[in-house]
């Protein structure tokens, strides 16, 4: 099967929307193009002594509505249609939720579980080092995504601020506490995410101890899991890199989390079903929880879903074909640009403390970041409606509305 190209399926998204909404066709164009896409290369002296070098890659899409904000991933598959892709998709993203920034991402091609710490300091500060008068707090602010930590957005952070010379904390987010870090960001994309579904679940009129199934036991995909258990939900499965379980009786999260620090898998989870990646898209449940990779619901395995909802934790993980089946079918899906905003909002929050010099505790970031979630929902929710069309293009109708006031009242060309 040949590789889906993310940002053309981005762009196919977007011109569905455009078509429904009537988009004016000069911020139509304007957005079928990044305004810059930057390719680096990366020199590192590894521990035995030889040089390699790493390609790296920022995408800044658009910052009609503010400066450039997005994660950089290290990640073996990454490319530049990737990069663009998720740039392109945090523009929307950004402007769906209605927080004051535009689009941009990085990547590293890289498999960081291959590198020492020593090595992977390096080459996160050999990344800043290339990119440092291109991100800032009122240009790009980069923060954390697949294989990336705190500590490397401190290192990125403590490089740029020796090169600037200055102290510069909302130049990153994702950061630790110690130096900046925002309550709640280490989780936020999950809990952005447990707000739409639970709003999901009053329009779909889903009862306690809905059934969920999740791909993608990373940082998102636990949280997700941890925060709807404590709701009432019932996970039935979940997967990593390395294959998946099910128990239709239900899982627990944590011992889950713990039995994959053991053994770097949730496989052979004791009192479960191995199952594979695949076969977990195919589990018989309420709500199917993407939390991996892109393109990973397609024309091929859409026919064979069996949920009431999906909510897209991942970036991008459904393609165009695959929409239109799983709209047929009648299966909601919340997608990825409202479901996982948690993560950028909270990311925004941070930005905010660090500019005003002042914190806000777990309880305030959460008590911010609900109401924002919940009217993102209703008002992409709304649009579905007036509009007779699917979550996603309802989205792209709700953040293109956006930036195009911003292109407009600004002048496109």
């Amino acid at each position: 099967m040949a590789k889906v190209n993310p940002f053309k399926s981005g762009l196919q998204q977007l011109n569905k929307a455009a078509e429904l909404m009537e988009l004016d066709p000069a911020v139509h164009e304007r957005l079928q193009f990044p305004k810059r896409e930057i390719h680096i290369s990366i020199p590192v002296r590894m521990d035995d002594g030889s040089v390699k070098v790493f390609e790296g890659y920022r995408v800044q899409y658009d910052d009609s509505r503010g400066p450039y904000k997005g994660g950089i991933r290290f990640h073996p598959a990454t490319d530049i249609h990737e990069v663009k892709a998720l740039s392109f998709w945090m523009t929307f993203k950004c402007a769906v939720v209605g927080i004051p920034l535009g689009g941009g991402k990085g990547g590293i091609k890289v498999d960081p579980k291959k590198l020492s710490e020593t090595e992977l300091e390096k080459l996160a500060r050999g990344f800043m080092r290339r990119l440092a008068n291109d991100v800032g707090p009122e240009k790009d602010i980069p923060a954390p995504d697949v294989y990336t930590t705190p500590q490397i957005m401190a290192w990125m952070m403590d490089e740029y601020e020796q090169i600037h010379a200055k102290h510069a904390p909302g130049m990153i987010t994702g950061k630790p506490l110690s130096i900046g870090g925002s309550e709640g960001r280490g989780y936020s994309t999950a809990q952005g995410g447990v707000y739409v579904t639970l709003e999901l679940a009053k329009q779909l009129k889903l009862k306690k101890g809905a059934t969920v199934a999740i791909q993608g036991y990373g940082n998102a995909g636990a949280y997700m899991a941890k925060i709807l258990t404590k709701k009432g939900y019932k996970v039935i499965a979940v997967s990593d890199s390395r294959g998946g379980v099910v128990n239709e009786k239900g899982l627990d999260p944590v011992e889950i989390e713990k039995h994959k620090q053991e053994t770097g898998s949730v496989s052979d989870f004791p009192g479960a079903k191995n199952i594979t990646n695949e076969q977990i898209l195919t589990t018989k449940c309420d709500i199917l929880v993407p939390a991996a990779l892109e393109n990973v619901i397609t024309k091929e395995n859409a026919g064979k879903i069996k949920v009431r909802a999906i909510v897209e934790l991942a970036n991008g993980p459904t393609t165009p074909e695959a929409d239109e089946k799983l709209f047929r079918k009648g299966i909601v899906v919340v997608p990825d640009i409202l479901a996982n905003a948690g993560g950028v909002t909270v990311s925004y929050f941070e930005q905010v403390q660090n500019s005003y010099n002042y914190y806000w505790t777990e309880k305030e970031v959460l008590q911010k970041l609900e109401p924002i979630m919940v009217s993102s929902f209703n008002s992409v929710w709304d649009t579905m409606d007036r509009y007779g069309c699917d979550m996603r293009t309802a989205a792209y109708i709700v953040a293109a509305k956006r930036i195009e006031e911003a292109m407009l009242a600004r002048g496109i060309a």
